[in-house]
């Protein structure tokens, strides 16, 4: 009996053994299990936040591109819509943008080449840049001082000024630079000359 009592004792510490050793291995695979989740919802986490980003930067292309269509379907050839434009430029503070500065380098580019052919045009024009705007009266004499002080067979030559006007008419706030001063003379080889 003694035996069947030692044997039944093995029986029941290795049933005890291996249950405790089935409940660890459970165990261990439920920690698992959760340490694979915890990392599933934090990747679900990261994908959602990425996600967000993704839907902003859209949102953000969209207002992009609808800014660009506006731009590029407004009609600037509309007089009473560039009155409108300018007056609206006005109480605006202008802001710098790319579009913008890219469309300022293609104004002034445009604005160059179409004075130079107004100027090969025109062949009696005199242009004179960078005078500020605090001579505005005085254009007519701007480029007799300017042909006295820098030439000196420029008092030699009787200079007749047949017109003398700042360019453009109205002055651009957001341009930094003086308008040009136009001088129209008679003759072009007056202008040579100088």
């Amino acid at each position: 009996m003694q035996t069947r009592r030692r044997t039944q004792r093995k029986e029941m510490e290795e049933k005890k053994r291996l249950d405790i050793e089935f409940k660890t291995t459970v165990i261990r695979l439920f920690n698992n299990i959760l340490k694979k989740a915890d990392k599933i919802n934090e990747t679900y986490e990261d994908m959602k936040r990425e996600q967000l980003e993704i839907i902003r930067d859209q949102q953000e292309m969209k207002k992009t591109l609808s800014e660009i269509k506006n731009i590029i379907q407004s009609p600037k050839n509309r007089p009473e819509d560039r009155k409108n434009q300018d007056k609206d430029l006005e109480h605006k503070e202008p802001e710098d943008t790319p579009l913008q500065k890219g469309e300022d380098k293609r104004i002034q580019k445009v604005e160059d080449s179409v004075r130079n052919l107004w100027d090969n045009f025109k062949r009696t024009n005199i242009r004179i840049m960078g005078i500020p705007e605090e001579r505005e009266q005085d254009t007519e004499r701007v480029l007799e001082e300017i042909v006295t002080e820098n030439f000196p067979l420029g008092k030699e030559i009787d200079l007749q000024v047949q017109e003398a006007r700042r360019t453009p008419n109205k002055r651009n706030p957001r341009r930094t630079t003086p308008r040009h001063i136009i001088i129209k003379i008679p003759r072009a080889k007056d202008k040579e000359r100088i």
